[in-house]
């Protein structure tokens, strides 16, 4: 099975966990207190840094009851964390509320998914094989 590592760069900073069997993503939480004004965003940090398995990614994702009670979300979602990023890991959060939110040290404000990355060969040519859907787009299959 792969492991993830994660490094504590703040000693109170909260390593993440699956809080229940079959989840998708790991809540990350904040390693500052702040507060994000309406039509603002601000990075917070986590206070972790990571050490991702081979062929694999961190996305950082909202969390679904932050962006529905109020209005807070990763506003470049989802963040994308690279295998060889040791940094710290930050959360650029976003919010779309109409009140300040008050972020709290140890406060969950994202979730940390891990997902595998296909890297293909890159190249270029004049022309594309044809597809049913061709250079359809932007509406093109209706409201």
């Amino acid at each position: 099975m792969a492991k993830v590592v994660f490094k504590k760069l703040d000693p109170g900073a909260i390593v993440p966990s699956y809080a229940h069997p079959g989840d998708a993503g790991m809540d990350l939480h904040s390693a500052e207190d702040g507060v994000l004004e309406p039509g603002r965003r601000r990075l917070f940090r986590t206070g972790l840094a990571v050490e991702l398995p081979p062929g694999t990614e961190g996305q950082v994702r909202p969390r679904s009851g932050l962006a529905l009670k109020h209005g807070v979300t990763v506003l470049n979602s989802p963040g994308t964390v690279d295998e060889g990023y040791r940094g710290e890991i930050g959360v650029i959060l976003a919010n779309f509320g109409d009140a300040p939110f008050a972020v709290e040290r140890g406060m969950r404000i994202a979730q940390f998914v891990i997902a595998s990355v296909t890297r293909p060969d890159v190249e270029t040519a004049g022309e594309l094989s044809d597809s049913a859907r061709g250079a359809g787009g932007f509406g093109s299959t209706g409201v």
